[in-house]
């Protein structure tokens, strides 16, 4: 049986990517496509492949089929919606954004997320120019918040805040965990 494969998306695994991002808002989030939220689903080559600062990672299945994503880009969390103090503690540009960590429900607790989170990190190391890792995830979503406390700390929690702003749970993940 072949392993699974970590590895940078090239051209040829961005219908797959998209596929797999597609189904996780879909069906994870309950959202479906929001194009304000998730424009770099559309164009995954444009968000992550087109700039050396960012980068896509495609989990590739013992099948050949891509069954994770994984993304990091240079854009810190925006104002609105984000509250003011989070976008100025975590600037674009000096912040590694993870983005995208998905698997698909068939291929998950093989430790592909954590995998390719490692990867990230070592993306984000590696340019020098990022001084911190940042990323918010939906509680509401099976496994998500359990694995982010195991990587990093939360620093803000918006279920606490008043009126429980968008419910999202904004976490910093140091750099060599």
């Amino acid at each position: 049986m072949r392993e699974y494969i970590i590895r940078p998306a090239r051209p040829d695994d961005l219908d797959g990517a998209r596929a797999v991002m597609l189904d996780t808002v879909y069906r994870d989030f309950g959202t479906g496509y929001v194009p304000r939220w998730h424009g770099d689903i559309v164009d995954p080559g444009a968000a992550y492949l087109a700039s050396g600062r960012h980068t896509l990672l495609v989990a590739i299945g013992p099948d050949g089929e891509v069954v994770g994503t994984g993304a990091l880009d240079s854009r810190g969390p925006a104002h609105p919606p984000n509250p003011r103090h989070l976008a100025d503690r975590y600037p674009s540009g000096e912040t590694a954004q993870l983005r995208r960590v998905y698997v698909r429900p068939e291929h998950r607790r093989r430790g592909l997320a954590r995998r390719m989170v490692d990867e990230l990190l070592a993306f984000a190391v590696a340019d020098g120019g990022y001084r911190s890792v940042y990323l918010h995830t939906d509680p509401a979503v099976p496994g998500a918040e359990p694995f982010w406390r195991s990587l990093g700390k939360a620093v803000l929690d918006e279920r606490d805040e008043p009126g429980g702003g968008q419910g999202i749970v904004h976490f910093e993940i140091p750099m060599g965990y």
